[in-house]
């Protein structure tokens, strides 16, 4: 009766100790399954969880070329910084003076080696300024009234226009009652000599005076015209590549 009631005692003690080694194998086998699916090893449990981890991603060429269409590229090459050359949209004529169909006559040379005018537009620092500073009391009396904006290039006098195929740098006018004025600064491949005898010829064409002055690097051509009080003037700088940059301000304007 004893030796029943040991027996009977140790049967579930050995039972207990079977299920927890049992449930610690599991546990175990459990956190190295886990531990071999992160480390990149193969999950023999699960091979689709294993597939889907580690083998690669396919991809349809046709589709991925469809993918952000409309997306901007990046450029092929660098974008250059360099500034076009002033004479790369300009016509031969622009360059020769004969891009119209009148005979260029030539500027008289200076009358003295004094030129206030020159001197003017170097104390200037605007379109603004080298206005106020002129002779004619039109022009300087509607400086103040002038907006900077591109379009008053393309509304320069019929007698006095932009010289052809020029860069318009800037440009400045005023449209009132007693003001109609015009300033631009611009850039052309051309001569000075060129340009200066272009602008002579067209003014004294239109029926304005032209007086030529010089300090030997700038150059003036300015004017008036009896019959409408009109009046203009240009200022003219060779650049070492044999181009000329110029300011022209112009009254009466179109």
């Amino acid at each position: 009766m004893r030796f029943r009631s040991i027996g009977m005692i140790a049967l579930p003690l050995a039972l207990l100790a079977c299920g927890k080694r049992d449930e610690d194998r599991n546990l175990d086998s459990l956190d190295n399954e886990l531990v071999e699916a992160g480390s990149g090893a193969p999950n023999a449990s699960d091979p689709a969880m294993t597939s889907a981890l580690h083998d690669q991603i396919m991809v349809d060429p046709a589709l991925a070329q469809q993918s952000n269409a409309d997306s901007v590229r990046p450029p092929a090459q660098p974008y250059s910084g360099g500034v076009p050359p002033v004479g790369i949209a300009q016509s031969g004529g622009a360059t020769t003076g004969a891009a119209t169909s009148e005979t260029l006559k030539s500027a008289p040379v200076p009358a003295t080696k004094d030129c206030p005018n020159c001197q003017a537009a170097r104390d200037s620092l605007t379109l603004g300024a080298l206005a106020s500073r002129q002779k004619d009391k039109r022009t300087s009396g509607c400086a103040g009234a002038m907006r900077y904006s591109a379009r008053w290039a393309e509304k320069l006098p019929a007698d006095v226009p932009l010289y052809p195929g020029a860069r318009v740098a800037e440009a400045a006018g005023a449209d009132t009652d007693a003001c109609h004025l015009r300033a631009v600064t611009f850039s052309t491949s051309a001569k000075l000599q060129t340009v200066l005898d272009w602008y002579y010829t067209r003014v004294t064409n239109g029926g304005f005076s032209a007086e030529h002055q010089s300090d030997g690097t700038e150059h003036t051509l300015g004017g008036t015209r009896d019959r409408d009080g009109g009046a203009y003037v240009l200022f003219l700088t060779g650049r070492r590549d044999g181009g000329t940059d110029v300011d022209l301000v112009a009254n009466n304007g179109g």
